[in-house]
């Protein structure tokens, strides 16, 4: 007869049956819980990296602080210490791949004074940035369409849609992605649109969505009636205050520099922040007097100005550098804002781009992609650092169309140092990041 007593279970008890491991075999066990922890360390801290560039890259000013605030207040709210050490391990782990390559020298002259003269035949007045002298140009064979970029690390990143000829684009794209793959370095598109799409997917480019633009149809705006009856009060108010509107010509904005010039410092020291460039407007005595300027006086004294691109082939306007003096009057920038449409109405103009909204308009449903669920979850809780919602319901107050805008890049997973490269593009390096 065969005993099956043996075949009865085994307690569950590992006591009965404790074993000690050997030194060698502990060590060997360590190396290994301590490799996956410290993969797992990294995966995290790239994620975090990638959130906190986001953000970074599409705010204006003083968020571009927004890691350094994070690590600084892990000893003040204990919840944001993990966040602080992702951050802080994210950037020395990308530290090899981004900080590494010559940046390439200012572009010359001749070929902003180039790009400059192909503006008046392209309807987008973004496009006039390319005036800041801080980007490199990439023109078409036929010259009538170009690039503007700047490389970072390892990253050569274009700014905006192609500017010019449509019928050039592909090739012009197609041209850029070479130049990058010379340099040693991955091409970026940054706040390109719907339209740019086609030729990434032709390429082999991955695209993800940053925002959307705010854009304000100026032949249908109009104050009148009850949808506009908070921003009338608004104004009214800021108005029967003493604040009074005004748009300088570039002749006028060389007499009014210096008061110009002296908001922009306070509202920088007021931020502690330091002139960022790239995407952004930068206070320079020449390109600020190179269009037009809107400003507010209280008491005859500047105290907000906003400069103002133009495109006369679309009869398309954009709001670029904006300053104010701080706590000044709640109605300013509403003031600022309505008026400069109206002007811009009554010149002639059919639309006015307010900029974007980070993060706004990212699909919810079952089969986004991860990125657009972190994005919504920052949208949803970033608060603390950063005004999402608010800045989307203020530019919903003036009834804008929104636009898409994306980033787009090679390879189909998160962009980390792509982002990161940005970062520090626009943020004018890891100092002016890092500023507070």
């Amino acid at each position: 007869m065969v005993d099956t007593s043996l075949e009865s279970p085994l307690p569950p008890s590992a006591r009965r049956f404790y074993r000690p491991l050997g030194r060698a075999a502990q060590r060997t066990a360590g190396a290994v819980l301590s490799g996956v922890k410290m993969r797992a360390v990294v995966a995290s801290a790239l994620v975090a990296l990638a959130l906190v560039s986001l953000v970074q890259l599409l705010v204006d000013e003083s968020v571009l602080r927004l890691g350094w605030q994070v690590w600084r207040m892990q000893d003040t709210l204990p919840e944001e210490g993990p966040m602080g050490l992702a951050l802080f391990l994210g950037m020395l782990a990308t530290r090899r791949f981004t900080w590494r390559g010559r940046t390439p020298s200012r572009p010359c002259p001749d070929q902003v004074q180039r790009a400059v003269a192909l503006l008046d035949a392209q309807p987008h007045a973004c496009a006039g940035l390319v005036r800041l002298g801080d980007k490199s140009v990439l023109f078409s064979d036929c010259g009538k369409a170009f690039i503007m970029y700047a490389r970072k690390g390892r990253s050569l990143v274009a700014l905006f849609d192609p500017v010019g000829d449509r019928a050039a684009w592909p090739d012009l794209v197609a041209a850029f992605c070479d130049l990058a793959r010379r340099q040693g370095c991955r091409p970026v598109f940054y706040q390109v649109s719907q339209d740019f799409l086609p030729h990434a997917v032709d390429l082999g480019l991955h695209s993800l969505k940053l925002g959307e633009q705010a854009v304000v149809d100026l032949t249908t705006f109009d104050t009148r009636g009850g949808d506009w009856v908070k921003l009338r009060r608004s104004i009214n108010r800021a108005e029967r205050d003493g604040l009074q509107f005004a748009m300088l010509s570039p002749a006028e904005v060389l007499a009014a520099m210096d008061d110009l010039e002296n908001v922009s410092n306070a509202w920088l020291a007021q931020h502690n922040a330091a002139e960022k460039g790239f995407s952004l407007g930068t206070f320079k005595r020449d390109y600020v007097a190179s269009g037009p300027v809107a400003v507010i006086r209280l008491d005859g004294r500047i105290v907000a100005f906003a400069s103002i691109l133009t495109a006369d082939a679309g009869g398309d306007a954009f709001i670029d550098l904006m300053r104010h003096l701080p706590d000044t009057h709640r109605g300013m920038m509403d003031l600022l804002f309505v008026r400069t449409m109206e002007h811009l109405k009554g010149a002639g103009y059919r639309a006015l781009n307010l900029g974007m909204a980070p993060l706004a308009g990212l699909s919810s449903h079952a089969h986004a992609p991860l990125w657009n669920r972190i994005g919504r979850r920052v949208y949803r809780t970033g608060e603390r650092y950063y005004n999402f919602q608010g800045v989307h319901s203020f530019k919903s107050k003036f009834d804008p169309q929104w636009q898409p805008r994306y980033f787009v890049v090679k390879g189909a997973a998160l962009p980390v140092v792509a982002l990161f490269d940005v970062t520090m593009l626009i943020g004018g390096g890891l100092r002016g990041v890092l500023r507070r």
